[in-house]
């Protein structure tokens, strides 16, 4: 029996003219092949950081052009690509644990992570391994040439190499930003999923909801049906959704339904031979549109499954960070990666539908290419207290110095301006008492500084225990 790895088997069976080195490139990974001097996976992030001029470069000639080499841009199997402002994330996790669930092998590329790069490439719910992100990740740079990438879409392709190697039944990609010009859309999708249509990222997809909608409709294709969840989407959609031929299109309130609140909600999804009930649904952290939209979705794949089916996947779908409430020492947190306005007052409604009986505490950080002003005004009379951290890695976040001048224009209340966001999260806790509540939002990266703390926290109480 071969020893070979699925993703060293994949390798060996793309034609030799694929692995084309670029001179500079070929001692390096003529060295890897020979087990010397192999690059670890952190090594790894390190050199893709640093490969592309720019962070974000949209479009999909580039990374399709080696996709075609390393026989990737056409998946054998049925492919789900979900677009949205705010959603997307929870659809796609929606729709693998469902899909696992009924006994399939799915594959599903995510992004960002919060604390390992792993998270992005998932099969049926498990983190693909370092060493086959690597053994990727060499096969993408020998075979890129002098084709420049970026990170994401080195990811990207990892992740379609490794749902390959592993012989996934379905693969589910989440668009990064957009639609349109996103590397995920370098795939035809079988099925296109639109979550939600809000402002957010402007300087690349325009400043109207109309102008964003037709770069999310990108992943539409001419024949092959999309899934529209947003509740009030511009008629660009629609428009976009006609000339470019999708067909069917499955829209929320006609083709499928949900109504009520996270905590009891019905619904109904289009399915062979008609409309599937739902009823009784309890998903409190989960949005039902998202829920449903990723039931309709898997009902287009030819997939049959019950509401029980449903509704432990959507138990089982709970992504860090998400409206994640959690509870240790007796102390109530909620997680929630809500970096535009939308986002918030999705999360002002989370927290209003399970009020607590005491504080509710903000530690908050924010990107300052965000409508920081804007989330927050939406925020004046929710928190009684403001924790605020820096983030000095980040050139990208604003300072927390700024943020507070925005909180004490507002006539907010108390403000705690730390040095950094670990700094921020101690001082709030400090102050919390068993009916508060802290709600750590913003930018991944503030959910991201919180979580290690949080895990210490959990070790702390069992190594008491």
């Amino acid at each position: 029996m071969s020893r070979l790895t699925p993703i060293s088997r994949w390798i060996q069976s793309l034609p030799s003219n694929c692995l084309n080195r670029s001179p500079k490139n070929s001692l390096r990974l003529s060295a890897n092949r020979k087990g010397m001097n192999k690059q670890s996976l952190a090594q790894w992030l390190q050199y893709l950081e640093t490969l592309h001029p720019s962070e974000m470069d949209l479009g999909v000639e580039r990374v399709a052009r080696v996709a075609d080499l390393l026989a990737l841009k056409q998946p054998a199997v049925p492919v789900v690509t979900v677009a949205g402002t705010n959603g997307k994330g929870t659809t796609v996790a929606v729709m693998e644990a469902l899909l696992s669930g009924c006994g399939y092998r799915v594959g599903a590329f995510t992004s960002p992570h919060f604390l390992r790069f792993n998270e992005r490439i998932r099969v049926s719910g498990e983190e693909a391994g370092d060493e086959e992100i690597v053994t990727a990740f060499e096969a993408i740079e020998a075979a890129r040439g002098e084709t420049s990438l970026t990170y994401f879409e080195f990811a990207n392709l990892a992740a379609l190499a490794v749902f390959r190697a592993r012989e996934v039944d379905f693969i589910l990609l989440e668009v990064g930003l957009g639609g349109r010009l996103d590397s995920a859309n370098m795939v035809d999708a079988d099925v296109a999923v639109i979550s939600s249509i809000a402002l957010d990222h402007q300087e690349w997809l325009g400043d109207t909801r109309g102008a964003i909608a037709r770069e999310k409709a990108g992943i539409m294709r001419p024949g092959r049906p999309v899934v529209i969840a947003d509740p009030d989407p511009p008629p660009e959609l629609a428009e976009q959704a006609q000339a470019i031929g999708a067909s069917p299109v499955y829209s929320l309130g006609a083709e499928f339904s949900c109504s009520g609140a996270g905590d009891n909600w019905r619904g109904s999804i289009s399915g062979a031979p008609g409309a599937v009930p739902l009823a009784g649904m309890q998903t409190p952290s989960l949005l039902p549109q998202n829920v449903c939209a990723a039931a309709q979705a898997v009902a287009l794949l030819g997939v049959e499954f019950s509401q029980q089916q449903l509704q432990q996947a959507a138990a089982d779908s709970i992504r860090p960070g998400r409206l994640q409430r959690l509870q240790i020492a007796g102390k109530h947190y909620l997680l929630d990666v809500a970096h535009n306005p939308a986002a918030v007052h999705k999360l002002l409604e989370n927290i209003a539908a399970s009020p607590c009986n005491g504080k509710v505490i903000a530690l908050f950080s924010a990107m300052k290419d965000k409508p920081v002003a804007e989330m927050l005004d939406a925020c004046v009379g929710c928190f009684d207290a403001w924790f605020l951290g820096d983030q000095a890695a980040n050139p990208r976040a604003m300072p927390a110095a700024q943020i507070a001048e925005f909180l004490r224009a507002r006539g907010q209340g108390m403000i705690s301006v730390s040095a950094n966001l670990r700094q921020a999260f101690r001082r709030a806790q400090s102050l919390l008492d068993r009916d508060d509540l802290l709600v750590v939002f913003g930018s991944f990266f503030t959910v991201a500084a919180v979580m290690p703390q949080l895990d210490k926290d959990r070790r702390k109480i069992g190594a008491d225990e």
